[in-house]
């Protein structure tokens, strides 16, 4: 775990980072609390800080204050060090979003346990978030999450000038299995039909569950052409795939569509126009007899 420290005490900052770094922490340390503000406004900052309360340029409280008022993607654990020990003082830590709070001198082996609780709450946070971006049954990205991500990956797309491909995908004639075999049967489909996928795509590609039986993908750095061998080779695999849907009764096949479409520097498409598209080229898939693969057209 990474952990910022704001200490304008440079013996004292020594000695703490020499203490962290034993136990195993990533430390990046500041002498003041706009420095810290400046780590903790960008992408991939410490998950746990640790800041003393009177610094230059600004304080801990201040420095907890616009911590607390930024959109963060993820919480941060806040532990204020200082000599105040009056509860007046306390309470004003704890007002300003403070969420622990050690008077100096501090004990060490106290402040190794209370990074401790700080590392628990933590974790149990990313696991709520985790679960909150994950579809229950399918254990995909919910399409919410999904989106989000391939903002990120169309930005990076454009940025660097590579290609991005987009594959719609759901399992032909679903209703037939839900209504012959229950929806406990269906379910089981369903997981397996995302199994099958995820045993074909890149380890940093990425599946959304987009609604019902209808999945999307995302491709990174992939052209429309490798989307489409890679939708084939998906398409073949389910198709050949027993599926099982309950210990007394035998394995079913299923075939399934896709639509393909691709996003490159020169068209630079919106999230919404890639989904468009390659919802289009699935229809066009329904359309031509199913179990098949369509492109989206230029």
């Amino acid at each position: 775990m990474k952990i910022l420290i704001a200490e304008d005490d440079p013996i004292f900052k020594a000695i703490l980072e020499n203490n962290l770094k034993k136990w195993g922490y990533q430390v990046t340390s500041t002498s003041d609390g706009r420095q810290a503000w400046d780590i903790i406004s960008k992408p991939g900052c410490p998950n746990l800080v640790i800041s003393d309360w009177m610094m230059p340029e600004m304080d801990g409280l201040q420095l907890c204050r616009n911590m607390r008022a930024q959109a963060a993607p993820r919480y941060i654990y806040f532990i204020l060090l200082t000599a105040k020990g009056e509860q007046q003082d306390i309470l004003q830590g704890l007002e300003a979003g403070v969420d622990d709070y050690l008077t100096k001198p501090i004990d060490y082996m106290e402040l190794k346990y209370r990074i401790h609780i700080g590392e628990r709450i933590i974790r149990l946070e990313e696991k709520v978030l985790e679960l909150a971006r994950k579809d229950s049954l399918t254990d995909t990205l919910n399409r919410r999450a999904f989106m989000e991500k391939l903002d990120e990956e169309l930005e990076r797309a454009a940025r660097n000038k590579v290609p991005l491909s987009l594959l719609m995908t759901d399992i032909d004639h679903f209703k037939q299995v839900n209504d012959q075999y229950g929806h406990i049967a269906g379910d089981r489909v369903l997981k397996q039909f995302v199994a099958q996928m995820a045993k074909i795509i890149r380890p940093y590609d990425f599946i959304g569950r987009y609604g019902g039986e209808e999945f999307i993908l995302c491709l990174p750095d992939c052209s429309i052409s490798h989307g489409r061998d890679i939708a084939e080779r998906m398409r073949s695999k389910i198709e050949t795939t027993a599926m099982h849907i309950s210990q007394s009764r035998p394995p079913i096949h299923i075939t399934s569509s896709f639509g393909v479409s691709s996003f490159t520097s020169t068209n630079e498409q919106t999230a919404e126009s890639l989904i468009k598209n390659a919802d289009d080229a699935l229809y066009s898939a329904k359309n031509k007899g199913r179990n098949c693969v369509r492109m989206a057209q230029p």
